[in-house]
């Protein structure tokens, strides 16, 4: 409940909790775990009420090398890093790992980041691809078609040769998953590795012009146009943190 107004990470959170500054209905809580009713408990933080901010919808631009976590024990550079003016703590709609870069949305709502990663909308994302070596129109096919990984075979996709250089297959390809390290790993499930991989699209957002390692605010048309139809069911009570 507190990171989800924008307090701060549910790291934060916990700790904020375990040394006592929040109180439920007039009885300090110490356990970050407790569950409050949203609608009928009285939350307070530093012995004032937990007021949630104003909800912000924001896209950025992920540079290679940089973590889409709030802090790293071996303080490598993090998005959080590039978002220091933002004013308020927003979290991750999904991740991108440490080598890829590209469209990243970040918010406060975390009903509409629920919403965009819910498998069950299949929200598209369109990724750019540099392969390590040219791929057949055959093993294209495969990425296409679906195929055979660790955890399952993954959906149909949407993929487009872009270009070959000498050496190298340029690729773009549409998912509707999300899973841990999906693209490299379909590409690696044809006997190949990932060179370069650069997100560019969530549904119908594209990143557009917007420069390596900037952000900016969305408008409401984007939002709106992002955001699934159905809405998830609001829950009546929630943990702490």
């Amino acid at each position: 409940m507190i990171s989800k107004a924008g307090l701060g990470s549910r790291t934060e959170a916990r700790s904020w909790i375990g040394a006592g500054r929040v109180s439920v209905n007039r009885r300090v809580i110490q356990d970050p775990d407790h569950w409050v009713d949203m609608e009928r408990d009285k939350v307070l933080f530093d012995g004032k009420p937990l007021v949630k901010k104003e909800p912000i919808y924001l896209m950025l631009y992920k540079p290679k090398g940089y973590l889409t976590t709030y802090k790293d024990p071996e303080n490598r550079p993090t998005v959080y890093d590039l978002l220091r003016d933002v004013g308020t703590f927003v979290v991750p709609v999904g991740r991108l790992d440490l080598d890829t870069s590209g469209l990243l949305l970040l918010t406060n709502d975390t009903q509409f980041a629920e919403r965009i990663m819910n498998p069950e909308f299949h929200v598209a994302k369109r990724y750019l691809v540099k392969a390590n070596r040219l791929l057949t129109d055959d093993e294209l096919g495969r990425l296409r078609d679906g195929l055979e990984l660790d955890d399952g075979p993954t959906r149909p996709a949407t993929v487009k040769r872009i270009r070959d250089s000498e050496k190298y297959t340029h690729f773009e390809i549409t998912i509707t998953e999300g899973r841990n390290r999906q693209v490299r790993r379909m590409v690696e499930a044809l006997g190949a590795t990932v060179l370069k991989l650069v997100r560019v699209a969530i549904g119908p957002l594209g990143i557009g012009g917007l420069e390596v390692g900037k952000w900016r605010y969305l408008e409401p048309a984007e939002r709106d146009r992002l955001g699934p139809q159905r809405n998830l069911a609001r829950k009546a009570s929630t943990r702490l943190t």
